[in-house]
C-alpha cells in the first residue's frame, strides 16, 4: 500500500524555482542524453504519425491535438523512471527505464484512463463548437485552420475553443504535475498521487502557474520547429518536471494526528 495523503508533506517555493528545475532537467538531460532523447525522438515520430493521419481529414483536426496532449504525460513516465533511476545509482537506459516501468504499470493505466476521459470531453466540445459555427471546406487540415484561425471569421469558437482546452488542461496539469513523478517514485497509487499533485499545485499556485507556462511556450517551440525540437524539448521538460516533484514532495517520516501539510 501507498502513503495516504496525510503522510506527505508538500514543500512551498519561490514564484521563479521553474527555472531552477529547468536547470537541473537539463543536468539530467546531460548525463544521460542517449535515452533521454530516444523518449523526444519517440514523442516526435508520434507527433508527425497524428499529424500525417489527419492532414487529408480537417474532421481530425480536435482529434490529433487531444491526443497529443494525453500522449506527452503518459512517455514522461520513461523519462520519470530514468531520473529516478540515475538518484538510485542504478544503470539508467532507454531498456531499462520501459523494463522498470512494469512495476506502476497498474497506476499508469489508471491515470491513462483519466486521461483519457478528459481528452474525450475535451474533443467532443470542441468538434461540436467547430461543427455548429464552421460552414465551410473541410476538405483538409490547412485550409481548416487557415479559416478558422487565420481569417478573423471565427473568433469567438476560437476563443471558446482556447478557454475550454485550457480549463481542461489545467485539470491534466494539476493532476498529472506531481502526481505521474510520484507514481513513478513512490509506486503510489493513482488517486494518492492525484491528490498530492493538486496539493502541491495549489500551495504553490504562482510558481506552477508559471511552470505551466513554461511548459507550454517551449512545447509550442518544439512543435513549430517541424516538431523536431520536441526531440530535446520533451525530455528536458520530463526531467525538469522530476526535479520538481523531488523539490516540493517530502515524506513525513512521523505523521501526528491532525497535523497538517
Amino acid at each position: 500500500m501507498s502513503n495516504a495523503p496525510a503522510a506527505t508533506t508538500i514543500r512551498k517555493v519561490e514564484l521563479l524555482r521553474p527555472f531552477f528545475w529547468l536547470k537541473a532537467g537539463w543536468r539530467e538531460l546531460a548525463a544521460h542524453p542517449g535515452p533521454s532523447l530516444t523518449y523526444g525522438i519517440l514523442v516526435t515520430l508520434v507527433g508527425w504519425g497524428l499529424v500525417t493521419l489527419a492532414a487529408p481529414h480537417a474532421e481530425l483536426f480536435t482529434s490529433v491535438i487531444t491526443g497529443f496532449v494525453l500522449f506527452a504525460p503518459l512517455v514522461a513516465s520513461g523519462i520519470y523512471e530514468l531520473s529516478r533511476q540515475s538518484e538510485a545509482g542504478e544503470p539508467a537506459s532507454f531498456i531499462n527505464s520501459v523494463k522498470s516501468l512494469r512495476r506502476s504499470m497498474n497506476s499508469i493505466a489508471d491515470f491513462g484512463i483519466v486521461l483519457l476521459l478528459v481528452g474525450i470531453l475535451w474533443e467532443r466540445v470542441a468538434a461540436v463548437m467547430f461543427a455548429l459555427s464552421y460552414g465551410g471546406d473541410m476538405s483538409d487540415v490547412q485550409h481548416f485552420v487557415h479559416e478558422i484561425f487565420f481569417s478573423g471569421k471565427y473568433w469567438g469558437v476560437v476563443i471558446a475553443w482556447l478557454l475550454s482546452g485550457a480549463i481542461l488542461s489545467s485539470v491534466i496539469f494539476s493532476v498529472t504535475v506531481i502526481g505521474m513523478p510520484m507514481v513513478i517514485g513512490r509506486d503510489a497509487d493513482v488517486v494518492t498521487a492525484m491528490i498530492t499533485s493538486v496539493r502541491a499545485v495549489f500551495l504553490n499556485l504562482p510558481a506552477m502557474m508559471l511552470w505551466a507556462g513554461l511548459i507550454v511556450t517551449l512545447t509550442v517551440l518544439g512543435m513549430a520547429l517541424a516538431m523536431v525540437g520536441l526531440v530535446v524539448i520533451m525530455p528536458l521538460l520530463g526531467h525538469a518536471t522530476w526535479c520538481a516533484y523531488k523539490d516540493l514532495v517530502h515524506e513525513a517520516p512521523d505523521p501526528q494526528p491532525g497535523t497538517a501539510s
